[in-house]
């Protein structure tokens, strides 16, 4: 084996706003959990972490504070986010033998060196031994088998849910990209707020993620379907209950749908006429829990008169590209962005 191969106890993780996702060399996709923590406020211990405390989001005592660690894909609470690393990778390495794994990082690829810095810092700090960063278009394109080697243009829009970041690859290299901190969080929010306007009904994330997930579009549907939903009334300060149709929560997300045609037209107005015939030919791929909204393909199939594809498997795109990269090492290194000395 080559010196600069991964062993087995490597690993990639896709350090998300909703949902972190680790791949270990040899056993694929291992964890797909929520990032989130839940907080002791009178000892600061942590009281879960994942699924388990995603569960408790909006249902916590006062003694008890359920925190989303990352904010728009980068580091919000450092101390956090060490710790939570810390759990998924012992999680996933039960052996102490294990502990200290090689990690390759997926992040925005419009974040700053400090936040970078911060990202590596928070893998040592959580055990990794030494810490890769890969760009998450980048990761995404391989992962959805995106030639990006080869000398054409292959468009790559990875919708997560802090941030929707779009990029143009060819010979292993981003030549245009547009980042926005926009994403599904943003879509959540406009539903929660939405429901606020029209209803005077406070809704919580996790029922606004859920209406937007059963009902939300962002183009027209044959059947458009409806659903009901409960709140808090904040006039009566009652629970009450109403009927939502998707056409309403349509209304209700565009502004961050459009925000997102608008960052794709940007990224094809700054890519070389060369590759932008290269992209005509082969279409624009969606990929990450953004590419789910119904209807979203069709729309920007309508704005940009570009053809328009969903990745197989979206939501696992850029950790299986962090992936191929742990098991491919030599192959796909260049891709990588070492963590760069003090």
């Amino acid at each position: 084996m080559a010196s600069t191969s991964f062993i087995g106890r490597d690993m990639a993780m896709d350090l998300g706003t909703a949902n972190t996702l680790v791949y270990v060399r040899g056993r694929g996709i291992v964890l797909n959990e929520p990032s989130v923590v839940a907080i002791n406020e009178l000892t600061g211990g942590i009281v879960a972490v994942g699924s388990e405390a995603k569960q408790m989001v909006g249902r916590t005592p006062g003694t008890i504070r359920a925190v989303r660690p990352l904010k728009d894909g980068v580091i919000a609470d450092f101390d956090t986010t060490a710790r939570m690393l810390r759990y998924f990778i012992r999680k996933v390495h039960k052996s102490r033998f294990f502990s200290q794994p090689r990690l390759v990082i997926c992040v925005p690829s419009g974040i700053t060196g400090v936040e970078r810095r911060a990202v590596v810092d928070a893998g040592k700090e959580a055990g990794a031994r030494k810490v890769y960063i890969i760009e998450e278009p980048m990761a995404a394109a391989i992962g959805a088998g995106l030639p990006v080697h080869e000398p054409t243009g292959n468009m790559v829009v990875d919708i997560g849910g802090g941030t929707t970041e779009i990029a143009v690859i060819s010979l292993g290299g981003i030549v245009a990209t547009t980042s926005i901190r926009t994403g599904g969080d943003e879509l959540d929010n406009a539903v929660i707020q939405y429901v606020k306007r029209e209803y005077s009904l406070l809704l919580g994330e996790r029922s606004a993620e859920d209406v937007k997930m059963k009902i939300g579009s962002a183009f027209p549907l044959p059947d458009e379907p409806n659903i009901e939903i409960r709140g808090r009334d904040l006039i009566t300060g009652l629970p009450r209950t109403v009927l939502l149709t998707s056409e309403e929560i349509r209304r209700a997300i565009d502004e961050p749908v459009t925000k997102i045609i608008n960052a794709v037209k940007e990224c094809l107005d700054l890519t070389p006429p060369e590759l932008s015939g290269d992209i005509m030919d082969r279409g624009i791929m969606l990929t990450g829990g953004g590419a789910m909204l119904r209807g979203l393909d069709e729309r920007l199939r309508h704005e940009t008169g570009m053809k328009v594809v969903i990745a197989e498997d979206p939501l696992d795109c850029v950790v299986k590209g962090a992936g191929r990269c742990v098991d491919n090492f030599d192959e796909l290194q260049q891709v990588l962005v070492p963590e760069s000395p003090r």
